[in-house]
C-alpha cells in the first residue's frame, strides 16, 4: 500500500513551526505530514518552499517568515549558515536552552514507554559565556592556485567554506590553523585533491591545552613521506611558540573519517597537557578528551552528585577513554576500575592515575561486556557503573551485562538524546529513572548532553 505524498517538490505553503529537531531545524506539519525546516524557530509562523520530498516527511527552506519569534536574534558569525558547524546562532542563549531541554523531553517520549510527567528533568546548565569555547579543530584543506585553503565542509555539500576564524572555536586553535596553513604554502606542500586522489595533506587537527596555554599540531596526510617534515615543524614552533608538539597522523583511506591508525612524531613532545579543576592530563593525537573544559567541570560534577560516594563504593567507568571520569570521581571512592578498547588511551589514563597519585584506580584495554562480568565471578561487583558511550549509544552487549551485574547505580552521560532514551528503555524493566540533567556542552549547535541517573530497582 502506498502512502499518499500530499507534499511536491517545489511546493509553497505556509507553516507553523512546532518544536526543534534534534539537528536544530524547524519542525511543523502540513496535511499530517512532517516537515523539517533549517532556520525556522519554535512559534514561528513561515511560508515554506519543498526542497526534498521522502515517504514519511518532507524538507523545506523558508521563502519568508510572516511571524518572527520573540527569541530570533542577529547571528554574528559570519560563515552562519554555510558553514553547518553551528545551527542555533539566531537564537537566543537563554531560549537555547530551554530548547535543548525539550529535545531531551522529545527523545524520552518517542523511544520510552516512560510516564512523563513522573520524569525529573531538570533545567539546561548553561554556560556564563558561551563563546570561544572548542580547545580542538579539525580543518580540512584545498589547493588553490597555489593557496592553501583551511576550512569547513558546507551544510550538505562537498564545497569548503573557508574560515579565517571560528566564533565558538578557542582563539588559540584559530591563530595557529591560520600559521600552520602559512606554513604549508610556503613550502609548497602538496595539498590533497579528494576526488584525483592526489597531493599529501589532508587535515590540520589542533587542540590547545585551555589551561596551560600548550597547543598540538597534527597534520593528517595521505601518505607516510612528508617532505622536509622537521623545517615544517621547526617553521611552525618559530612562528606559533605555544606549539609544544608537532605529529603526524597517516591516512589513505577514502573514507570521512579524519584519523589513520598511524601516528608519528615529529617534534616536540608526544603529547600536549591540560587540567580539569584539580586534574591534569596526558593528551595524546588520538585520545579522546571532551571539547569544552568549562563545562567538562560542570558535567563530572553532576556525575560525582549522580554517583552518590561515601567512600565505600567500587566503580566501573566504561569507555573510559583518558580516564578523565573515574579520576574525578577517585578520591570520594573505594575502588575505580575502567575500560576501553583504545589502546593509547588506557596507557593515557594508567599515566594520569600514577601522576596524580592515584593508586584506587586502574585501567585496562578491552569492552566492558567481557571484563566485568569476569570481575564479578571473581568476587569483584560495583556498586556503581559510569557509562559515557560514543553518540551511538551503549553496545547492546554491555546492556545485558548491567542487567546480569545489577549495579544499584548506574550513571549515564549522554551526548545523543535518541541513543540515551532507547538505552534507558532497555534499562526500564530493572532501573528506574531517578533525574535526567541536561548540560549545554555546544553552545549555538543542536548538541546537548545529558547526566541520567538510574537506580536498581527493588
Amino acid at each position: 500500500m502506498t502512502k499518499n505524498v500530499t507534499i511536491e517538490k517545489g511546493q509553497q505553503f505556509p507553516l507553523t513551526i512546532k518544536r526543534l529537531g534534534i539537528n536544530g531545524e524547524g519542525v511543523g506539519y502540513f496535511k499530517k505530514q512532517v516537515v523539517f525546516v533549517p532556520g525556522a524557530l519554535p512559534g514561528e509562523e513561515v511560508v515554506v518552499e519543498a526542497t526534498k520530498i521522502h515517504p514519511k516527511y518532507a524538507e523545506g527552506k523558508i521563502k519568508r517568515i510572516r511571524n518572527k519569534s520573540p527569541h530570533r536574534v542577529k547571528a554574528p558569525c559570519v560563515h552562519f549558515g554555510e558553514c553547518g558547524g553551528c545551527q542555533l546562532q539566531h537564537l537566543s542563549y537563554e531560549q537555547q536552552l530551554k530548547e535543548k531541554r525539550d529535545i531531551v523531553i522529545q527523545a524520552l517520549e518517542r523511544h520510552t514507554k516512560l510516564k512523563m510527567e513522573e520524569l525529573d528533568i531538570r533545567e539546561t546548565i548553561g554556560m556564563e559565556d558561551p563563546w570561544h569555547y572548542r580547545n580542538k579543530s579539525s580543518f580540512q584543506l584545498q589547493g588553490k592556485k597555489g593557496e592553501v585553503i583551511a576550512g569547513l565542509y558546507g551544510l550538505d555539500s562537498h564545497r569548503l567554506v573557508p574560515i579565517e576564524s571560528c566564533m565558538v572555536q578557542h582563539p588559540l586553535t584559530d591563530k595557529v590553523t591560520q600559521i600552520v596553513k602559512q606554513v604549508l604554502s610556503d613550502f609548497n606542500i602538496p595539498i590533497y585533491h579528494e576526488r584525483k586522489r592526489t597531493g599529501l595533506v589532508r587535515t590540520i587537527v589542533v587542540r590547545a591545552g585551555i589551561q596551560t596555554g600548550h597547543v598540538q599540531v597534527v597534520l593528517i596526510t595521505a601518505k607516510k613521506e612528508l617532505p622536509r617534515k622537521e623545517l615544517i615543524a621547526e617553521e611552525i614552533i618559530k612562528r606559533a611558540p605555544e606549539v609544544t608538539s608537532v605529529m603526524q597522523n597517516v591516512n589513505g583511506q577514502k573514507t570521512s573519517l579524519i584519523f589513520g591508525d598511524e601516528t608519528l612524531p615529529i617534534k616536540g613532545e608526544q603529547a600536549i597537557q591540560e587540567t580539569l579543576g584539580d586534574l591534569s592530563f596526558e593528551l595524546s593525537a588520538r585520545a579522546f578528551f571532551q571539547l569544552n573544559p568549562t563545562q567538562t567541570v560542570k558535567l563530572y560534577d553532576e556525575v560525582k552528585k549522580a554517583a552518590q560516594l561515601t567512600g565505600n563504593e567500587k566503580i566501573v567507568d566504561a569507555y573510559c577513554g583518558v580516564g578523565t571520569i573515574g579520576l574525578w570521581l577517585a578520591k570520594d571512592a573505594k575502588e575505580i576500575r575502567g575500560m576501553d578498547v583504545i589502546e593509547e588511551s588506557i596507557q593515557n589514563a594508567n599515566e594520569n592515575a600514577k601522576k596524580h597519585g592515584i593508586q584506587n584506580a586502574t585501567y585496562v584495554t578491552g569492552k566492558a561486556e567481557q571484563l566485568m562480568p569476569k570481575w564479578v565471578k571473581e568476587g569483584w561487583k560495583p556498586d556503581v557503573v559510569v557509562v559515557d558511550p560514543p553518540r551511538t549509544g551503549c553496545d547492546e552487549k554491555f546492556l545485558k551485562t548491567i542487567k546480569k551485574v545489577k549495579p544499584k547505580r548506574f550513571v549515564y552521560v549522554s551526548c545523543n538524546p535518541s541513543t540515551l532514551a532507547k538505552d534507558i528503555q532497555y534499562l526500564s524493566d530493572q532501573y528506574k529513572v531517578e533525574y535526567i540533567q541536561p548540560v549545554d556542552m555546544f553552545p549555538h549547535t543542536a548538541h546537548v548532553e545529558c547526566c541520567a541517573l538510574l537506580v536498581k530497582k527493588l
